[in-house]
């Protein structure tokens, strides 16, 4: 997913519990829903940052030498400037772009 391109708010904001919970009829549904959706954001941003930082890593084992690059802090400021994993789930489930469900209740239907 690309992370650039959400609107989500950069910081946090109040949120309607009730309204937000219309869809599934239970608060602590959606809280676990959007819980559980950060969790998988996060991994998959921090999986996205190891990533692009391995290719700066020195694999020198001389502790007296400290480089500092350039690149690496730019890439990890430009990593923190971006919303938090759980406004951008908020906002994925306000939307209505995040999938689930609840296998309690589907075997309860049947």
């Amino acid at each position: 997913m690309d992370y650039r391109k959400t609107n989500a708010p950069k910081s946090t904001i109040t949120r309607d519990m009730m309204e937000l919970s219309k869809d599934t009829g239970n608060v602590y549904e959606t809280v676990m829903v959007i819980a559980r959706r950060a969790n998988q954001i996060s991994a998959e941003m921090k999986h996205e940052l190891e990533k692009k930082l391995q290719e700066f890593a020195s694999f020198n084992d001389n502790l007296e030498e400290v480089f500092e690059n350039r690149e690496q802090i730019e890439i990890s400021r430009y990593y923190e400037k971006l919303p938090k994993s759980t406004l951008i789930a908020a906002q994925e489930f306000e939307d209505g772009k995040i999938y689930y469900r609840n296998p309690i209740k589907e075997k309860n239907n049947f």
